[in-house]
């Protein structure tokens, strides 16, 4: 078998498909480097590793400079990654897939191609979730879930710690500000917490007996069809904080949920978490995060 002439019409093709139908450039694309990543792999057990280097001088002579010795190299990744059990989805381009190529884990793979489809990113924000190491701060109770294709549930995505964005560079950290800080990138901050989650308010007032109390943030999670308490902490984690959450999530079940919605749950941002008080707190509804500020 003539390896390198197979490779080059692989990739003379996919040029011109490129040229004609923009349309289908991602699906050529994967298709074309998945075909020439197995033809390479085929041709290295033939004739050594050094076929990659010979390979790309004449290509990037004969087609384009493009194809390197590099991008041959990542060609025969991604087919091996795929051949281990990587997800492979035409709707991510291969500049989504050359971020994922050094990733070790083929779980962690499907789960920032999984990720990525279900939320349109672009190059620019896989990256960055990337970047700020996602998939290493879930639960492995998750891990395992999305491995088995487990249903997973309202808490199962909320990352730990939680990544909390300090664009403006405040120095002084007290409970207040540490919302403001929220509030002003509050976006990232649903999306730490995982899928379907929305803002309602800031301060949420309530009322027990003759006395106000604020709900330093109320959202809902339309997924999980269930409202959300958010109580932030700038030290760590205190056996009150859980009775004060879980008065306030009481409240909401009481007051605000209507019959058709899910039990109200309840995530205590703390600096530091404290696993002791957490092995007492009998309600499964309250999980406590720490939270890092970048």
């Amino acid at each position: 078998m003539n390896y390198y002439n197979e490779i080059k019409t692989e990739l003379i093709n996919n040029e011109i498909t490129k040229k004609i139908k923009d349309y289908s450039k991602n699906k050529s694309d994967l298709t074309t480097y998945y075909n020439v990543g197995k033809l390479l792999s085929e041709a290295g057990k033939h004739y050594g590793e050094g076929i990659i280097k010979n390979y790309s001088q004449k290509l990037k002579n004969e087609i384009n400079k493009k194809y390197n010795e590099t991008n041959l190299k990542r060609m025969r990744q991604f087919y091996l990654k795929v051949e281990k059990g990587a997800t492979l989805w035409h709707q991510l381009s291969w500049s989504h897939y050359k971020l994922l190529l050094p990733l070790k884990s083929i779980e962690e793979i499907n789960y920032y191609v999984k990720t990525a489809v279900n939320n349109l990113y672009s190059v620019r924000q896989l990256e960055e979730k990337i970047k700020s190491k996602e998939y290493e701060r879930l639960a492995e109770e998750t891990k395992n879930k999305l491995i088995t294709n487990e249903k997973s549930n309202v808490k199962d995505l909320i990352k730990n710690p939680i990544i909390i964005n300090n664009k403006n560079n405040y120095k002084i950290i007290s409970e207040k500000v540490l919302q403001k800080i929220i509030l002003e990138d509050i976006d990232n901050f649903l999306d730490e917490l995982g899928n379907g989650f929305c803002y309602i308010k800031n301060e949420y007032k309530i009322k027990l007996g003759d006395r106000y109390y604020y709900i330093d943030l109320l959202l809902y999670n339309i997924e999980f069809n269930c409202y959300t308490i958010v109580e932030l902490k700038i030290t760590e984690l205190k056996k009150e904080y859980i009775g004060q959450i879980q008065t306030y999530m009481n409240y909401i079940d009481k007051n605000i949920k209507r019959i058709d919605q899910d039990k109200t749950i309840g995530i205590i941002v703390c600096k530091k978490n404290n696993k002791f008080i957490m092995e007492y707190c009998s309600d499964d509804r309250i999980l406590t995060k720490e939270y890092n500020l970048v």
